[in-house]
């Protein structure tokens, strides 16, 4: 009689993983299509609003490394849920907004917060938890949700706003953050030694248990082992230059900007999707091309070719259709397709435990260089009346990080000190 072999349940985490990345990152691809709405209802400036938006992104890179260390302490399923719960509350209460100083409270503080406890540092400390194989295909994967957020929410959101109003778009993303709770407790767990199995692609069980020391001092412990490392400083000035051109720049900018060149929101929310789309096959692959290429010199390429395509950018606004579609294939390809190969470096410079709590301060650094982009492209906008400096502003600053990324394992920096402890 022939056994069938199931699959290893590191699988079926990814997809639960998976899920709760896409709830917070139809969250986070929100702003983009309600900055006009409040506009027009308000009459707030874009830079008023892209100052909350700013604050918004902020949070959600400074919570990362905290994060992290609340999952080391608390575990992922508690820390998990308490983000999503937090997540569906706070957008919720955004709908009550009517001045400007509640929307930097609400979308900037509570929901930043919640959203940077349900982010890239989730990812790694699943990865890094359960899998020793097809760590860069799992992080791909994974990475790949916000992807699938904006293929999944953003037309639908722009379509819903169109015909109901922003408070029900926002409604729409606050029940997908509850929805996924019930998913997360049933399913969620926090290591295969918990369940008696090995990390897949390992021979033997890890008997590995929560708690332990108090989660920000591990997290700050963390950043002052970081910063004494050449190679952590690299990765985070690589992925501040990220966060400026993506999150900050398009994902937050791009609708209004195509608003402002006479392109509907509902077909500038498809865009979007589009590059999703792309975005999910550029990423999966950046994974993928991460466990066999030089993680670097796939990182020099992404930063290269996408500072290119937002030097394109203006010129594809203001022609043909044709160019916004190249645009969208062209961008879309490498939007997230450097956070794999970014994890991996991390993970050979600082070892798989303390990864994901390192990843978290490099992931402050791509949301620190967001959050400025954001409120700085608004400020453009405002004052000179177009994106055009701030496209291609970022088009320069991803040429540099191309340069810089080609540094990142060049010569050894061993971190001083002894190793934090990150887990009992």
């Amino acid at each position: 009689m022939t056994m069938t072999r199931r699959p290893h349940y590191a699988w079926i985490i990814l997809g639960v993983t998976f899920l709760a990345l896409l709830a917070g990152a139809g969250i986070r691809a929100t702003p983009s299509v309600l900055i006009v709405p409040l506009e027009q209802e308000f009459g707030w400036s874009r830079s008023t609003i892209s100052f909350a938006i700013s604050i918004n992104i902020f949070l959600y890179g400074l919570m990362g490394p905290f994060a992290g260390a609340l999952m080391q302490r608390f575990g992922i399923r508690r820390t998990t849920i308490a983000a999503l719960m937090l997540l569906a509350a706070g957008v919720a209460l955004a709908t009550r907004v009517t001045q400007p100083w509640q929307l930097v409270v609400v979308w900037g503080g509570i929901v930043g917060t919640g959203s940077g406890m349900v982010a890239l540092v989730l990812g790694a400390t699943v990865v890094n938890r359960w899998f020793r194989d097809r760590r860069g295909l799992a992080m791909g994967l994974l990475t790949a949700s916000t992807a699938t957020g904006q293929l999944v929410f953003l037309p639908l959101l722009a379509t819903v706003i169109e015909r109901h109003g922003w408070r029900d778009a926002a409604l729409v993303v606050a029940a997908a953050a509850a929805l996924v709770v019930p998913i997360v407790a049933l399913l969620l767990r926090e290591r295969p030694g918990d369940l008696g199995l090995p990390p897949y692609g390992a021979a033997e069980v890890e008997r590995l248990t929560t708690g332990g020391p108090n989660a920000a001092r591990v997290a700050l412990a963390t950043l002052r082992e970081g910063a004494r490392s050449r190679d952590f400083w690299l990765l985070f000035a690589t992925f501040f230059i990220c966060g400026a051109s993506t999150n900050g720049l398009i994902g937050t900018h791009l609708i209004p900007a195509a608003h402002d060149h006479g392109i509907p929101e509902v077909r500038a929310a498809s865009l979007l999707a589009l590059m999703g789309v792309f975005d999910l096959v550029g990423t999966t692959g950046a994974g993928w091309l991460s466990d066999r290429w030089s993680s670097r010199r796939l990182l020099a390429w992404y930063y290269g070719l996408r500072g290119l395509s937002l030097f394109f950018l203006p010129f594809a606004l203001s022609g043909s259709q044709t160019g916004l579609w190249v645009f969208a294939v062209w961008y879309g390809l490498d939007w997230i397709a450097t956070v794999p190969p970014t994890l991996r470096l991390a993970t050979d410079a600082f070892g798989p435990e303390r990864a994901p709590i390192m990843f978290g301060w490099i992931g402050a650094g791509h949301q620190i260089g967001a959050a400025l982009t954001a409120f700085s492209a608004g400020w453009i906008r405002t004052t000179l009346g177009d994106y055009q400096v701030a496209f291609w502003g970022s088009g320069t600053l991803c040429l540099l990080a191309a340069v810089l990324a080609l540094q990142v394992g060049t010569r050894p920096a061993p971190v001083a000190g002894s190793p934090v402890r990150v887990a009992a």
